[in-house]
């Protein structure tokens, strides 16, 4: 499984517990899409995962960016994902941003609104916050790989109540 985080916006720790932090344990593969804000924050989720991706966000100290770039490629269950905190321009420069790169989907944080749109050329997805919702639900997404291909999304909120499913694809 692969668990997608962003906005964790924390000055003293992950933040993870209940669902959030079982998803992590259980996780094949954990990203996340910046604004840790500290680097003891980074090597917190570092610690708490079995393999980990992440990006900076516009609000994360020198230290992270010095360590992990502010856009990264990967590949899980044959679907080619382009990551970083955000691009100007919302969901046009975001589906530019994973052409450009060749992905099939684009996962992004900074608005800290969990959504998932699949209906364009390139899939967007934003997993929310699980720390600090700013107005919007506690979230996370998880994805696990379909037998044919492909990936079966859940957005999840921090008490293990799935709100939303999805499905991407590799573009042929």
């Amino acid at each position: 499984m692969l668990v997608v985080l962003s906005d964790t916006h924390s000055t003293d720790s992950h933040r993870l517990s209940g669902s959030v932090l079982d998803a992590v344990h259980d996780a094949d593969l954990v990203v996340h899409a910046g604004d840790f804000m500290r680097e003891s924050v980074l090597d917190d989720f570092i610690d708490e995962s079995n393999r980990f991706l992440g990006v900076y966000g516009n609000n994360d100290d020198a230290e992270i960016r010095d360590r992990i770039p502010d856009a990264r490629n990967f590949t899980y269950g044959g679907v080619e994902f382009a990551m970083t905190h955000t691009r100007r321009g919302g969901g046009t420069a975001l589906s530019l941003f994973g052409r450009e790169r060749g992905a099939d989907a684009v996962i992004f944080g900074h608005s800290h609104r969990p959504t998932v749109e699949t209906g364009g050329e390139v899939a967007l997805l934003n997993p929310g916050s699980h720390a600090q919702p700013r107005g919007n639900r506690e979230a996370f997404a998880e994805l696990e790989e379909l037998p044919d291909g492909g990936l079966r999304g859940r957005l999840v909120a921090t008490d293990g109540d799935v709100f939303e499913t999805f499905r991407i694809l590799p573009r042929d």
